[in-house]
């Protein structure tokens, strides 16, 4: 069964969201990572259907959601986009689950709104990015970031000659897919060009990091707060960090952590069985 698109405003932005139904079910919502589609969720979402009302969210840039104008990709807009699309919904408390950037706006959303989130699941949210790195001076920041933007108006989207090269492109990225999740996902991720070649849909200003979010203090702060069990995986052939050698990780006090083998930032792609059977039982788990 395919889901059915829908669109919604937020910020002046037309996003779009997939809803897999059904309505008499508690409301479960999939936030994707950078550069990738709500439809990167489609193995989780035909399992979890089963016992939740099902969403995945296009993220501003990403998708077939639109871009936005200038470089306003923060975690701040992404977290407003998040809670216009929760109130729309009406459905508290939510169940969130979100990979790499979704799951920090996943986490940062709960820690602003706990009393909205009953549940969350986190892939690879924590242990990448700027907060891994010492926070270099503001000057410095704001410098780095101008020049990243300057150079992204000379960048143009890459192209791919026909869906063979763009799906071997995305098997360059995560060696874990399989041949058909890959193409999935280059499909779903793809626009056709006249010229018979293919580009990303995403925004190629969302590389861009705005210089002054939230910093190591504030994000333990944010995270601090939150509520919810809260349950985080961690592929042992990513490139992020153990949580459990994370000191913001650490922040957040009623995680569980489950480390998996073969398996790198994108564990739901990569052990998705496993995934499933993790996340459906502390989905249903009482009082965790």
């Amino acid at each position: 069964m395919e889901p059915v698109s829908h669109y919604f405003y937020s910020h002046r932005l037309k996003l779009q969201f997939w809803d897999w139904g059904e309505a008499d079910k508690p409301a479960l919502i999939l936030v994707h990572g950078t550069r990738d589609h709500a439809r990167s969720w489609d193995g989780v979402a035909r399992v979890l259907r089963d016992h939740y009302h099902v969403y995945a969210l296009d993220l501003r840039g990403h998708g077939n959601s639109a871009w936005a104008p200038g470089a306003l990709y923060s975690l701040s807009e992404h977290i407003l986009d998040l809670t216009v699309f929760l109130d729309i919904l009406n459905a508290y408390p939510v169940r969130l689950v979100g990979h790499s950037l979704g799951a920090m706006v996943s986490l940062f959303y709960s820690g602003v709104f706990p009393q909205r989130v009953t549940k969350l699941v986190s892939i690879e949210g924590l242990g990448l990015g700027p907060h891994v790195r010492p926070q270099r001076p503001a000057p410095e920041r704001m410098q780095r970031w101008i020049e990243k933007v300057r150079a992204l108006e000379m960048r143009a989207p890459r192209g791919y000659p026909n869906l063979a090269a763009a799906i071997a492109r995305m098997k360059e990225a995560n060696p874990f897919l399989s041949d058909a999740l890959a193409e999935h996902l280059t499909l779903h991720g793809t626009n056709w060009n006249g010229d018979g070649s293919l580009t990303w849909k995403f925004d190629n200003y969302t590389h861009s990091i705005n210089p002054f979010g939230f910093d190591r203090e504030e994000t333990a702060e944010l995270l601090t707060a939150i509520d919810c069990p809260t349950l985080m995986f961690w592929g042992r052939q990513s490139f992020a960090i153990d949580p459990d050698q994370d000191e913001l990780a650490r922040m957040v006090r009623r995680r569980k952590v489950v480390k998996v083998d073969q398996a790198g930032h994108w564990v739901h792609h990569d052990q998705l069985d496993l995934f499933l059977r993790e996340t459906g039982a502390f989905l249903s788990e009482q009082g965790a």
